[in-house]
């Protein structure tokens, strides 16, 4: 295991974790941000915007790229608050712990802590929000990977059932007003959710849902980033009608959001949420159905 200061992409004071197999890379320029995921050597599977490497300070939010953690529900103002300061590097066991200075706009306190297993693909992502302000803060952990163009997003759904036999409903299916199914990027079957990023199509998709494990993935090539979150209580305890995973697309990315419960937070008071990354190497995905993404999927998954 290594953990070691580089130059990445125009920002001096970058930290790259490595155990010789996967690489991850964290800047204290901006932040905190995890601006690069991928096998040693290989794609990047988080997107990048080139013009805004490198750079800090800005007044306003930049996409930037790379995984960060916001709040929920989404506010135009509160939400985009700017990650364009300095941030603390703290060096921990297999990785990093990257915190933010206080937002003057929300008195919020954001930390990202990864660690890496010394051998395999294995990533652990803490977020921790912290209310540092002097006033209860109601809102939800909002964790969001921007991912490279061009690769398929994929979901699975709770175990189905069938009628009679199993009368509850399971989980909800969450449209935005922007929501379109007819959309073809989109494919819908009964045990998963895909969308597909297209650059070259620049309208906006979203749709959300629930699961008790909560997983999203992404197929960008023939390697596969997956990220796992396990969410408790029900859909009744998270924001945007009961959502614990979303997935955005536009021309430019496609986001795999996991979501926390919905809490108050009493000042001094935090909320953690954790995601667990993976990577897998020579996935084929023949035919997009069920059949087909489950004898990708169950290897790596299980059932």
């Amino acid at each position: 295991m290594t953990i070691e200061k580089i130059d990445y992409r125009g920002w001096r004071n970058s930290y790259r974790i490595s155990n010789g197999e996967v690489e991850a890379v964290v800047t204290s320029e901006v932040g905190p941000r995890v601006m690069r995921y991928g096998f040693v050597g290989g794609q990047n599977f988080f997107r990048e915007f080139e013009a805004q490497l490198g750079r800090s300070g800005e007044p306003d939010w930049q996409p930037r790229g790379g995984h960060r953690i916001w709040i929920a529900p989404e506010d135009p103002v509160r939400s985009y608050a700017p990650d364009n300061e300095r941030v603390s590097i703290e060096k921990v066991v297999n990785g990093v712990i990257a915190t933010q200075p206080v937002e003057p706009l929300t008195g919020l306190q954001k930390r990202i802590a990864v660690r890496m297993a010394s051998s395999g693909t294995d990533v652990e992502v803490v977020h921790r929000i912290r209310n540092a302000g002097a006033e209860p803060y109601r809102l939800a952990p909002w964790a969001l990977s921007m991912m490279a163009q061009g690769g398929r997003g994929i979901h699975g759904f709770p175990p189905r059932g069938t009628h009679p036999e199993v009368l509850a409903p399971t989980n909800p299916l969450v449209m935005w007003a922007f929501t379109n199914l007819s959309d073809p990027r989109w494919t819908l079957l009964e045990r998963y959710l895909v969308l597909r990023q297209d650059p070259a199509n620049p309208v906006p998709q979203k749709l959300g849902t629930f699961n008790a494990k909560t997983w999203g993935a992404y197929l960008l090539n023939d390697e596969l980033f997956v990220k796992r979150f396990d969410a408790r209580g029900g859909p009744a305890d998270y924001p945007d009608c009961g959502c614990s995973y979303e997935t955005f697309t536009n021309a430019d990315i496609l986001e795999l959001e996991t979501l926390g419960r919905l809490v108050t937070l009493a000042p001094g008071e935090s909320v953690s949420h954790t995601e667990r990354w993976s990577l897998h190497r020579g996935v084929q995905i023949a035919e997009w159905t069920d059949a087909g993404l489950d004898r990708a999927l169950t290897p790596i998954l299980g059932k």
